[in-house]
């Protein structure tokens, strides 16, 4: 079994950063793909970044350019880089992971940590 465990989110002003971290454990080995998704109030789940074991990076639309997706496969982290945070980055970030290298219906999600911008 694989657990993933988010930190790092928080109240901020538009314009401002944060940045999220994810730190798996258990069987790590199982993982490959991993990224980050999110749910605002009253919407529909959707993904933020996602990347590979090797590195490869996919990024929504609505974030390219201000977000960035990192990982350390040493450290079994992923961490996501916020920037220039605007009013409708507010919702919940969830971690996921997959066993396979792209995520389409993760394996393994966090329980999901709350990003608050303020305008």
């Amino acid at each position: 079994q694989v657990k993933l465990v988010e930190s790092g989110g928080g109240l901020v002003q538009a314009g401002g950063s944060l940045r999220l971290s994810c730190v798996a454990s258990g069987s790590i080995f199982l993982i490959n793909a991993m990224g980050w998704y999110r749910q605002a109030p009253g919407k529909k789940r959707e993904l933020v970044a996602t990347i590979t074991s090797g590195g490869s990076t996919n990024y929504a639309d609505s974030v390219k350019g201000r977000f960035t997706i990192s990982r350390d496969n040493a450290k079994s982290t992923v961490n996501l880089q916020m920037n220039s945070l605007k009013p409708e980055d507010t919702a919940v970030y969830y971690c996921a992971a997959d066993q396979r290298d792209s995520i389409v219906y993760p394996d393994y999600w966090g329980q999901g940590t709350q990003v608050t911008v303020s305008s």
